[in-house]
Protein backbone atom coordinates (compact mmCIF):
# COMPACT_ATOMS: atom_id res chain seq x y z
CA UNK A 1 0.00 0.00 0.00
CA UNK A 2 1.51 3.18 -0.64
CA UNK A 3 2.05 5.43 1.91
CA UNK A 4 -0.69 7.76 0.93
CA UNK A 5 -3.50 5.21 0.75
CA UNK A 6 -2.39 4.23 4.34
CA UNK A 7 -2.86 7.25 6.01
CA UNK A 8 -6.04 8.12 3.68
CA UNK A 9 -7.19 4.50 5.38
CA UNK A 10 -5.78 5.23 8.94
CA UNK A 11 -7.51 8.53 8.97
CA UNK A 12 -10.95 6.90 8.23
CA UNK A 13 -10.56 4.17 10.82
CA UNK A 14 -9.27 6.42 13.28
CA UNK A 15 -12.34 8.89 12.38
CA UNK A 16 -14.98 6.30 12.89
CA UNK A 17 -13.41 4.65 15.72
CA UNK A 18 -13.90 8.16 17.35
CA UNK A 19 -17.57 8.84 15.73
CA UNK A 20 -18.91 5.71 17.55
CA UNK A 21 -19.23 6.41 20.88
CA UNK A 22 -22.17 6.22 22.26
CA UNK A 23 -23.43 8.70 24.89
CA UNK A 24 -25.71 5.66 26.32
CA UNK A 25 -25.62 5.70 30.37
CA UNK A 26 -23.26 3.28 31.56
CA UNK A 27 -21.93 3.03 34.62
CA UNK A 28 -19.09 5.52 36.29
CA UNK A 29 -15.55 3.75 35.90
CA UNK A 30 -13.93 3.27 39.55
CA UNK A 31 -11.97 5.55 41.07
CA UNK A 32 -8.59 2.92 40.99
CA UNK A 33 -9.52 -0.06 38.86
CA UNK A 34 -7.46 -3.08 39.98
CA UNK A 35 -4.25 -3.45 38.02
CA UNK A 36 -4.16 -7.08 36.38
CA UNK A 37 -2.67 -9.61 38.28
CA UNK A 38 1.23 -9.77 37.21
CA UNK A 39 1.49 -13.76 36.23
CA UNK A 40 -2.25 -14.95 35.86
CA UNK A 41 -2.47 -18.79 35.14
CA UNK A 42 -6.28 -19.22 34.83
CA UNK A 43 -7.55 -22.52 33.79
CA UNK A 44 -10.81 -23.45 32.81
CA UNK A 45 -13.53 -23.76 29.75
CA UNK A 46 -14.69 -21.86 26.78
CA UNK A 47 -18.81 -21.45 27.58
CA UNK A 48 -20.54 -21.49 23.63
CA UNK A 49 -23.80 -19.72 24.52
CA UNK A 50 -23.28 -16.66 22.03
CA UNK A 51 -20.69 -18.63 19.84
CA UNK A 52 -22.91 -19.48 16.72
CA UNK A 53 -25.23 -16.49 15.22
CA UNK A 54 -26.68 -19.32 13.71
CA UNK A 55 -28.41 -20.28 17.10
CA UNK A 56 -30.45 -17.70 19.13
CA UNK A 57 -28.20 -16.35 21.80
CA UNK A 58 -29.24 -17.98 25.27
CA UNK A 59 -28.36 -17.42 29.08
CA UNK A 60 -25.40 -18.96 30.47
CA UNK A 61 -25.99 -21.48 33.37
CA UNK A 62 -24.92 -20.70 37.16
CA UNK A 63 -24.81 -24.08 37.16
CA UNK A 64 -21.71 -24.10 34.69
CA UNK A 65 -20.03 -21.68 37.20
CA UNK A 66 -21.29 -23.44 40.12
CA UNK A 67 -19.12 -26.72 38.59
CA UNK A 68 -16.41 -24.86 37.81
CA UNK A 69 -15.80 -22.91 40.80
CA UNK A 70 -16.24 -26.59 42.89
CA UNK A 71 -13.88 -28.28 40.51
CA UNK A 72 -11.22 -25.55 41.32
CA UNK A 73 -11.07 -23.69 37.49
CA UNK A 74 -11.36 -20.44 37.60
CA UNK A 75 -11.46 -19.17 34.08
CA UNK A 76 -13.93 -18.40 31.48
CA UNK A 77 -14.02 -17.53 27.59
CA UNK A 78 -16.65 -16.19 26.02
CA UNK A 79 -16.36 -16.61 21.88
CA UNK A 80 -19.01 -14.44 20.75
CA UNK A 81 -20.66 -13.08 17.30
CA UNK A 82 -21.80 -9.76 16.77
CA UNK A 83 -24.88 -10.61 14.53
CA UNK A 84 -26.25 -11.05 18.09
CA UNK A 85 -26.64 -7.57 18.35
CA UNK A 86 -25.63 -5.90 14.98
CA UNK A 87 -26.10 -7.11 11.71
CA UNK A 88 -23.74 -8.24 9.07
CA UNK A 89 -24.50 -5.62 6.63
CA UNK A 90 -21.86 -2.29 6.75
CA UNK A 91 -24.81 -0.29 6.64
CA UNK A 92 -26.27 -1.09 10.06
CA UNK A 93 -22.68 -2.35 11.70
CA UNK A 94 -22.15 0.92 14.18
CA UNK A 95 -25.76 0.07 15.21
CA UNK A 96 -25.82 -2.07 18.32
CA UNK A 97 -28.98 -3.43 20.28
CA UNK A 98 -28.41 -3.23 23.61
CA UNK A 99 -30.84 -6.22 24.41
CA UNK A 100 -29.40 -9.28 23.34
CA UNK A 101 -26.12 -7.38 25.46
CA UNK A 102 -27.96 -8.37 29.02
CA UNK A 103 -26.74 -12.26 28.05
CA UNK A 104 -23.10 -10.34 28.60
CA UNK A 105 -23.80 -8.48 31.54
CA UNK A 106 -25.47 -11.65 33.08
CA UNK A 107 -22.14 -14.15 32.41
CA UNK A 108 -19.87 -10.96 33.51
CA UNK A 109 -22.19 -11.11 36.68
CA UNK A 110 -21.70 -14.85 36.92
CA UNK A 111 -18.29 -15.03 36.99
CA UNK A 112 -17.94 -12.16 39.17
CA UNK A 113 -20.33 -14.15 41.39
CA UNK A 114 -18.36 -16.99 41.38
CA UNK A 115 -14.76 -15.88 41.20
CA UNK A 116 -14.09 -17.15 37.88
CA UNK A 117 -12.44 -14.48 35.82
CA UNK A 118 -14.41 -14.07 32.23
CA UNK A 119 -12.43 -13.31 29.02
CA UNK A 120 -14.84 -12.06 26.26
CA UNK A 121 -13.93 -12.83 22.97
CA UNK A 122 -15.16 -11.78 19.67
CA UNK A 123 -15.59 -14.74 17.14
CA UNK A 124 -17.11 -13.33 14.70
CA UNK A 125 -16.25 -9.17 14.54
CA UNK A 126 -17.06 -7.06 11.41
CA UNK A 127 -14.81 -7.93 8.61
CA UNK A 128 -13.81 -11.34 9.91
CA UNK A 129 -14.51 -14.67 11.52
CA UNK A 130 -12.45 -18.10 10.83
CA UNK A 131 -15.73 -20.14 10.47
CA UNK A 132 -17.51 -18.63 7.64
CA UNK A 133 -15.44 -15.91 6.70
CA UNK A 134 -17.01 -15.48 3.08
CA UNK A 135 -20.40 -14.40 5.05
CA UNK A 136 -18.55 -11.38 6.22
CA UNK A 137 -19.89 -8.13 3.46
CA UNK A 138 -15.96 -6.80 3.61
CA UNK A 139 -12.99 -8.60 4.76
CA UNK A 140 -11.23 -6.66 8.05
CA UNK A 141 -8.01 -8.44 6.10
CA UNK A 142 -7.81 -8.23 2.55
CA UNK A 143 -9.99 -6.32 1.46
CA UNK A 144 -9.95 -3.06 -0.95
CA UNK A 145 -8.44 -0.24 1.56
CA UNK A 146 -11.42 1.90 1.96
CA UNK A 147 -13.49 -1.67 3.01
CA UNK A 148 -10.67 -2.60 5.27
CA UNK A 149 -10.70 0.55 6.91
CA UNK A 150 -14.38 0.78 7.17
CA UNK A 151 -14.10 -3.16 8.73
CA UNK A 152 -12.02 -1.77 11.64
CA UNK A 153 -13.51 1.79 11.89
CA UNK A 154 -16.51 -1.12 12.90
CA UNK A 155 -14.82 -3.82 15.12
CA UNK A 156 -13.30 -0.68 16.61
CA UNK A 157 -17.14 0.63 17.89
CA UNK A 158 -17.90 -2.65 19.11
CA UNK A 159 -15.29 -3.34 21.43
CA UNK A 160 -14.86 0.47 22.46
CA UNK A 161 -18.84 -0.37 23.69
CA UNK A 162 -18.20 -3.39 25.31
CA UNK A 163 -15.02 -1.15 27.24
CA UNK A 164 -17.64 1.71 27.99
CA UNK A 165 -20.45 -0.78 29.13
CA UNK A 166 -17.83 -2.67 31.43
CA UNK A 167 -15.37 -0.11 32.05
CA UNK A 168 -14.41 0.17 35.87
CA UNK A 169 -14.73 -3.82 36.69
CA UNK A 170 -11.22 -4.79 37.57
CA UNK A 171 -9.26 -6.50 35.16
CA UNK A 172 -8.94 -10.16 37.84
CA UNK A 173 -12.47 -10.36 36.78
CA UNK A 174 -12.84 -9.00 33.13
CA UNK A 175 -10.37 -8.95 29.65
CA UNK A 176 -11.02 -8.69 26.57
CA UNK A 177 -9.87 -11.35 23.50
CA UNK A 178 -10.02 -9.29 20.08
CA UNK A 179 -10.09 -11.40 17.50
CA UNK A 180 -10.68 -14.99 17.39
CA UNK A 181 -7.68 -16.92 15.42
CA UNK A 182 -6.55 -13.94 12.94
CA UNK A 183 -5.84 -16.37 9.65
CA UNK A 184 -2.84 -17.20 7.84
CA UNK A 185 -1.00 -13.77 6.76
CA UNK A 186 1.41 -11.48 7.12
CA UNK A 187 1.20 -9.64 10.54
CA UNK A 188 1.52 -6.21 9.32
CA UNK A 189 -2.33 -5.61 8.69
CA UNK A 190 -2.57 -7.68 11.82
CA UNK A 191 -0.58 -5.07 13.92
CA UNK A 192 -2.26 -2.28 12.46
CA UNK A 193 -5.84 -3.48 13.13
CA UNK A 194 -4.88 -4.41 17.23
CA UNK A 195 -3.24 -1.50 17.66
CA UNK A 196 -6.24 0.07 16.77
CA UNK A 197 -9.22 -2.08 18.90
CA UNK A 198 -6.36 -1.72 21.80
CA UNK A 199 -6.31 2.53 21.41
CA UNK A 200 -10.31 2.01 20.68
CA UNK A 201 -11.01 0.70 24.36
CA UNK A 202 -8.20 2.06 25.94
CA UNK A 203 -9.80 5.48 24.95
CA UNK A 204 -12.85 4.07 27.48
CA UNK A 205 -11.27 2.11 29.90
CA UNK A 206 -7.40 2.42 30.23
CA UNK A 207 -7.07 -0.68 32.57
CA UNK A 208 -8.64 -2.93 30.86
CA UNK A 209 -6.86 -6.32 30.40
CA UNK A 210 -6.45 -6.85 26.56
CA UNK A 211 -5.53 -10.47 24.59
CA UNK A 212 -4.45 -10.84 21.08
CA UNK A 213 -4.67 -14.40 19.20
CA UNK A 214 -1.75 -15.62 18.27
CA UNK A 215 -1.84 -15.43 13.85
CA UNK A 216 -2.18 -17.92 11.84
CA UNK A 217 -5.28 -19.76 13.71
CA UNK A 218 -3.23 -18.87 16.93
CA UNK A 219 -0.54 -20.58 16.44
CA UNK A 220 2.22 -18.27 15.87
CA UNK A 221 3.40 -15.64 18.11
CA UNK A 222 3.11 -11.92 16.68
CA UNK A 223 6.49 -10.49 18.20
CA UNK A 224 5.65 -6.62 16.82
CA UNK A 225 2.97 -6.34 19.56
CA UNK A 226 5.27 -6.83 22.37
CA UNK A 227 4.93 -3.33 23.59
CA UNK A 228 1.30 -2.65 24.14
CA UNK A 229 0.97 -4.23 27.05
CA UNK A 230 -1.02 -6.96 26.26
CA UNK A 231 -1.58 -10.84 26.34
CA UNK A 232 -1.16 -13.39 24.20
CA UNK A 233 -3.43 -16.43 23.18
CA UNK A 234 -1.95 -19.64 21.91
CA UNK A 235 -3.95 -22.90 21.01
CA UNK A 236 -3.15 -26.60 21.81
CA UNK A 237 -4.62 -28.27 18.54
CA UNK A 238 -1.55 -29.82 16.95
CA UNK A 239 -1.33 -32.36 15.58
CA UNK A 240 -4.58 -32.03 13.83
CA UNK A 241 -4.63 -35.30 13.15
CA UNK A 242 -5.43 -36.13 17.18
CA UNK A 243 -7.84 -32.98 17.83
CA UNK A 244 -9.91 -33.28 14.59
CA UNK A 245 -10.05 -36.73 13.93
CA UNK A 246 -13.74 -37.02 12.16
CA UNK A 247 -14.47 -33.29 12.84
CA UNK A 248 -17.10 -33.15 9.91
CA UNK A 249 -16.20 -28.99 9.75
CA UNK A 250 -12.68 -29.92 8.80
CA UNK A 251 -11.53 -28.95 5.06
CA UNK A 252 -7.95 -30.73 5.06
CA UNK A 253 -7.09 -32.57 1.98
CA UNK A 254 -7.25 -36.26 2.86
CA UNK A 255 -8.97 -36.05 6.42
CA UNK A 256 -11.26 -39.14 5.09
CA UNK A 257 -8.46 -41.21 5.12
CA UNK A 258 -6.73 -40.29 8.41
CA UNK A 259 -6.44 -43.65 10.45
CA UNK A 260 -7.18 -43.86 14.21
CA UNK A 261 -5.36 -41.83 15.84
CA UNK A 262 -2.60 -42.61 18.60
CA UNK A 263 -0.39 -41.14 21.03
CA UNK A 264 2.33 -40.25 20.05
CA UNK A 265 1.39 -40.11 16.55
CA UNK A 266 3.70 -41.47 13.29
CA UNK A 267 2.03 -39.89 10.01
CA UNK A 268 3.89 -41.59 7.05
CA UNK A 269 7.38 -43.42 7.31
CA UNK A 270 9.37 -39.97 9.00
CA UNK A 271 6.72 -38.12 10.41
CA UNK A 272 6.24 -37.82 14.47
CA UNK A 273 4.53 -35.81 16.94
CA UNK A 274 5.36 -36.76 20.83
CA UNK A 275 5.84 -34.91 23.62
CA UNK A 276 9.24 -33.14 22.29
CA UNK A 277 7.54 -32.00 18.64
CA UNK A 278 4.97 -30.74 20.99
CA UNK A 279 7.36 -28.64 23.03
CA UNK A 280 9.38 -27.57 19.96
CA UNK A 281 6.42 -26.16 17.98
CA UNK A 282 3.81 -24.99 20.50
CA UNK A 283 6.14 -23.83 23.75
CA UNK A 284 9.56 -22.77 22.25
CA UNK A 285 8.00 -19.98 20.13
CA UNK A 286 6.16 -18.47 22.53
CA UNK A 287 8.86 -18.59 24.96
CA UNK A 288 10.51 -15.65 22.41
CA UNK A 289 7.39 -13.87 23.02
CA UNK A 290 7.55 -14.28 27.19
CA UNK A 291 11.54 -13.17 27.21
CA UNK A 292 10.10 -9.47 26.13
CA UNK A 293 7.71 -9.41 28.70
CA UNK A 294 4.31 -10.94 27.47
CA UNK A 295 2.40 -12.99 29.32
CA UNK A 296 0.91 -16.22 27.36
CA UNK A 297 -2.06 -18.07 27.60
CA UNK A 298 -3.61 -20.88 25.78
CA UNK A 299 -7.39 -19.92 24.59
CA UNK A 300 -8.44 -23.06 23.23
CA UNK A 301 -7.79 -26.91 23.40
CA UNK A 302 -9.09 -30.02 23.05
CA UNK A 303 -9.78 -32.90 21.01
CA UNK A 304 -13.39 -33.81 19.04
CA UNK A 305 -14.88 -37.04 20.83
CA UNK A 306 -14.50 -39.94 18.08
CA UNK A 307 -10.68 -39.35 18.84
CA UNK A 308 -10.33 -42.48 20.88
CA UNK A 309 -10.73 -41.69 24.75
CA UNK A 310 -7.12 -43.10 25.99
CA UNK A 311 -5.60 -41.40 23.68
CA UNK A 312 -6.89 -38.20 23.97
CA UNK A 313 -6.21 -38.03 27.84
CA UNK A 314 -2.41 -39.67 26.96
CA UNK A 315 -1.94 -36.08 24.14
CA UNK A 316 -3.91 -33.91 26.95
CA UNK A 317 -1.65 -34.57 29.80
CA UNK A 318 1.30 -34.03 27.65
CA UNK A 319 -0.32 -30.65 26.75
CA UNK A 320 -0.66 -30.09 30.21
CA UNK A 321 2.63 -31.01 31.41
CA UNK A 322 3.69 -28.40 29.17
CA UNK A 323 1.87 -25.67 30.18
CA UNK A 324 2.25 -26.18 33.65
CA UNK A 325 6.05 -26.26 33.49
CA UNK A 326 6.21 -23.03 31.45
CA UNK A 327 3.56 -21.15 33.89
CA UNK A 328 0.63 -21.01 31.44
CA UNK A 329 -3.13 -21.42 31.79
CA UNK A 330 -5.61 -22.49 29.14
CA UNK A 331 -9.16 -23.24 28.52
CA UNK A 332 -10.85 -26.14 26.83
CA UNK A 333 -12.91 -25.92 24.16
CA UNK A 334 -15.23 -26.69 25.87
CA UNK A 335 -17.09 -27.14 29.01
CA UNK A 336 -20.11 -28.98 27.33
CA UNK A 337 -20.40 -30.93 23.97
CA UNK A 338 -17.69 -32.85 21.65
CA UNK A 339 -14.89 -31.53 23.02
CA UNK A 340 -15.78 -30.92 26.60
CA UNK A 341 -16.05 -33.10 30.26
CA UNK A 342 -19.89 -33.21 30.16
CA UNK A 343 -22.31 -34.61 27.74
CA UNK A 344 -19.11 -35.25 24.97
CA UNK A 345 -21.12 -38.32 23.54
CA UNK A 346 -17.69 -40.61 23.38
CA UNK A 347 -18.61 -44.33 22.67
CA UNK A 348 -15.66 -45.52 24.60
CA UNK A 349 -16.51 -43.70 28.17
CA UNK A 350 -18.43 -44.96 31.03
CA UNK A 351 -20.00 -41.77 32.38
CA UNK A 352 -20.68 -40.69 35.90
CA UNK A 353 -24.12 -39.25 36.43
CA UNK A 354 -23.66 -35.25 37.46
CA UNK A 355 -26.26 -32.44 37.84
CA UNK A 356 -28.92 -34.30 35.43
CA UNK A 357 -25.11 -34.41 32.82
CA UNK A 358 -22.91 -37.28 32.15
CA UNK A 359 -19.31 -36.45 33.58
CA UNK A 360 -15.94 -37.57 31.82
CA UNK A 361 -14.49 -38.08 35.41
CA UNK A 362 -10.95 -39.24 34.04
CA UNK A 363 -10.61 -36.38 31.77
CA UNK A 364 -12.10 -33.73 34.55
CA UNK A 365 -9.47 -35.20 37.46
CA UNK A 366 -6.77 -34.84 34.83
CA UNK A 367 -7.66 -31.24 34.21
CA UNK A 368 -7.71 -30.65 37.70
CA UNK A 369 -4.01 -32.08 38.61
CA UNK A 370 -2.84 -29.35 36.07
Amino acid sequence: MRRRNFLKTAGLAAAACLAGRSSATLPAPAAAPTPPPRDPRWRGFNLLELFAADRPAAAFREADFEMMAEWGFNFARIPMSYWHWSRPDPAQWMTIDEKPIRYVDGVVELGRRHGVHINLNLHRIPGYCINGREQEPLDLFTGPAEQRARALAAACHHWAYLARRYRGLPATQLSFDLINEPPSMPPARYVEVVRALVAAIRAEDPQRLIVADGINVGRTPVLELADLGIMQSARGYDPIQVSHYQAPWMDVPGRESWPVPTWPLRIGEAEVWDRARLRRELIVPWQALEARGVKVHVGEWGAFHFTPHAVTLAWMQDLLELWQEAGWGWALWSLRGEFGVLDSTRADVKYEAHRGLQLDRKMLELLQRY
